[in-house]
Order: structure tokens, then sequence, then C-alpha cells
């Protein structure tokens, strides 16, 4: 099980993840309102609150893999990215569920003008990439060491508890 907690491994992942999710923001920041039709035909967000997902989601989404690929915060940024995933996972999976046959809005917000078995078969797809995505979340997160209070700070906590 070494491996899976190797720096080697590691550091690939967390690029590739925050690379990811960087080309996953820019077509959503590029075009907000294609992607507020996309949210819209998940009904399931209500619809105040749709403009505001449009336009806050995507730059989440660019800073966390930024944070990622730049090295810093990351814990937070994978706490993000793995909310957002599962989150993405359950939307897509109700939708699936309702029989509601969508364009995730994942990676590209264009109507591509597929067919409902395309399109229910796409969603599938999403599912296990996101699935895979969210795997990658965990490696990184168990690779990665917790960060240890300081000296100073472990004073300050034992004297407070004593």
């Amino acid at each position: 099980m070494k491996w899976f907690t190797h720096p080697w491994l590691t550091i690939r992942v967390q690029l590739a993840l925050g690379a990811l999710f960087v080309i996953a923001a820019v077509p959503k920041i590029i075009d907000p309102p294609s992607f507020t039709h996309m949210i819209f035909n998940y009904r399931i967000v209500p619809a105040p609150a749709i403009n505001i997902m449009a336009l806050t989601m995507p730059w989440l989404e660019l800073l966390c893999g930024l944070a990622l690929i730049f090295g810093v915060w990351r814990r937070a940024a994978l706490m993000l990215i793995g909310a957002m995933l599962i989150v993405f996972i359950i939307a897509i999976g109700i939708n699936l569920g309702r029989g509601n046959a969508i364009d995730c809005g994942c990676f590209n917000v264009a109507d591509a003008g597929k067919t409902y078995e395309q399109r229910i078969h796409d969603m599938w797809l999403d599912v296990f990439r996101d699935l895979g995505m969210l795997l990658m979340v965990a490696q990184v997160w168990i690779a990665t060491p917790s960060p240890r209070p300081s000296p100073a700070l472990r004073e300050r906590v034992a004297r407070s508890a004593g």
C-alpha cells in the first residue's frame, strides 16, 4: 500500500486533479448564460440560487484547481473539490433516476444536440468519471501529512487545559 501514498504518484494526481478543475471552470466562466441553463436543466436548484451558483461555482472550481497546481491550501482545496464531486454525483444520479437526460455541463456548456440515449449514457460516464476524481481526492488526502501544530500552540493548549 506504500505505492498509494508515494510522493511520485501524489504530485502527479494532485496536478492532474487541479488541471481537470481548471479546464472544467474555464468554459463556465467564459459563458455564464449557458452554464446557468445547464444548472436549470437539473431541476434541483431553487430558481433564485441558479444565477448565483452559475457565477460562483466556476470560480470556486478554478481557485481549487489552481490551489492544487501550486500546492497551496491543499487540504481546503481537496475538501471543497470532494464536496463538489459528491454533489455532482448526487445531482446526476437524481436526474438518472428521474429519466431526465441532461448534459452535465461539466467540461462543455454548449448543447451538443445528442439523443436521449446518448445523454443517459453520457450521464453514467459522468458519474464514473466523478467517482474516479473522488478517488484522486482520497489519494492526495491520504498521502498528504496532517499539519502539525507549532510548539508554541501546543504549549498554549497545554497551559489552558491544565
